[in-house]
C-alpha cells in the first residue's frame, strides 16, 4: 500500500488547478510530494498536462526500479490530464506496482495541491503536494 501511496498522490499531484483562466498556468511547475522523496515537473504536453520526474531520493529510484525495472528520474508519471469540472483528471504511473491508476488533483492555494489517486476506483489515497519551483520545461 505505501507504494500504491507514492505513484497516487504524485497523480493527483499533476492533475490540480482552480480558475479557469488560468487553471492550466497554476498547475505548470515542479511539485514535491509531502515525504519530499520525488519531484514532478508538470507541463504541458499537447492539449493536456503530464508530469516528468525531475528528481528522486534514492529509496525511490530503488524501489522504482524493483517495481518496473525503469530509472524513475525522466520517467512520465503523469499522463493525458485534463481539466473536468474544478479539478484535472487522468492517468498515474506507479512505478513501484509498475501499473497505471486513475488520479486527480485540485489546486488549494498557489503553493499547494490535493492530489487524489485510486486503484480500481475504492483504494484511494489523497496528499498535499508543495510547490517548489516553476516550469522547467
Amino acid at each position: 500500500m505505501k507504494h500504491l501511496t507514492l505513484g497516487l498522490a504524485a497523480a493527483a499531484a499533476l492533475i490540480a488547478t482552480s480558475a479557469p483562466a488560468t487553471a492550466q498556468d497554476d498547475l505548470l511547475g515542479v511539485w514535491r510530494n509531502p515525504k519530499n522523496s520525488v519531484h514532478v515537473d508538470i507541463r504541458q504536453c499537447g492539449a493536456s498536462a503530464c508530469g516528468v520526474v525531475v528528481w528522486a531520493s534514492p529509496k525511490a529510484r530503488d524501489d522504482a526500479r524493483r517495481g518496473s525495472g525503469r530509472e524513475l528520474v525522466g520517467m512520465q508519471l503523469f499522463q493525458d490530464f485534463t481539466r473536468a469540472a474544478n479539478e484535472w483528471r487522468g492517468k498515474v504511473f506507479v512505478p513501484d506496482l509498475n501499473r497505471t491508476l486513475a488520479g486527480a488533483a485540485r489546486i488549494v492555494d498557489v503553493n499547494h495541491l490535493e492530489a487524489k489517486g485510486c486503484a480500481l476506483g475504492v483504494f484511494c489515497k489523497t496528499q498535499i503536494w508543495t510547490r517548489i519551483g516553476p516550469n522547467e520545461s
